[in-house]
């Protein structure tokens, strides 16, 4: 009798307001038979996204190529693999081996033909720490959204050029992207400072380094 009592008197203040007309059929509403209005449930569409998730695996085997610019000796093709351990979700290790064939330099250019180094072969390693800074997703159209990341990363090594080893340093930054649970593409930059006297001088190189990177995790 309550029931019906309150649903003829929210009738009649609808009837009373013409913003009321909403609220009346909301408030009328259908009734489940027992005297109880019936609750309206929303309709919402819901999407199903597919993140691609790093895999369960610690170790990432990498393949890279790239440019070198090794100061004073113009800005050549490198290569190198990579080696990686990840300790947690935001710190990791890795070790590097690459390889370029250095260009000539200003001098042996303007010089008439004086030559500088007799083996322009250049190599290094490091062992190198990183940083996950802003770990995130990419979205590719609405439906489809990778896991990414933007690193730090830094380490110690040694070059060999010009038939010496030289004690390097190196300290860069990175974003990667996991198109699959087990692939990430990254695109990097380095420097990598060491000392030499190939010109004559002593002095401290920077050597800028850009390389894309496609991984495996194992």
């Amino acid at each position: 009798m309550e029931s019906r009592i309150r649903s003829i008197f929210l009738t009649a203040m609808c009837s009373a307001s013409a913003f009321g007309l909403g609220a009346c059929a909301t408030a009328g509403g259908s009734d489940t038979g027992d005297g109880t209005p019936q609750v309206i449930e929303p309709e919402v569409e819901r999407r199903d996204i597919d993140v691609s998730a790093i895999d369960t695996e610690d170790f990432e085997v990498t393949a890279f190529a790239g440019i070198l610019s090794v100061e004073d000796f113009e800005s050549n093709a490198v290569y190198g693999a990579r080696l990686a351990y990840h300790v947690s979700e935001s710190f990791f290790t890795e070790a590097t081996y690459a390889t370029t064939t250095v260009g000539e330099s200003s001098f042996e250019k303007l010089g008439g033909g004086a030559v500088l180094l007799s083996d322009r072969d250049l190599s290094y390693y490091d062992l190198s720490l990183g940083y996950n800074l802003f770990p995130g997703e990419v979205f590719l159209g609405a439906n489809r959204a990778f896991n990414s990341s933007v690193y730090l990363i830094g380490g110690v090594g040694s070059t060999d050029f010009s038939g010496d080893s030289n004690f390097t340093v190196n300290f860069g930054f990175g974003f990667k992207v996991l198109p699959t649970d087990f692939i990430a593409v990254r695109l990097e930059a380095r420097d990598y400072l060491f000392d030499t006297e190939v010109t004559g001088e002593k002095k401290t190189t920077h050597n800028l380094q850009t390389t894309l990177n496609i991984s495996f995790f194992f």
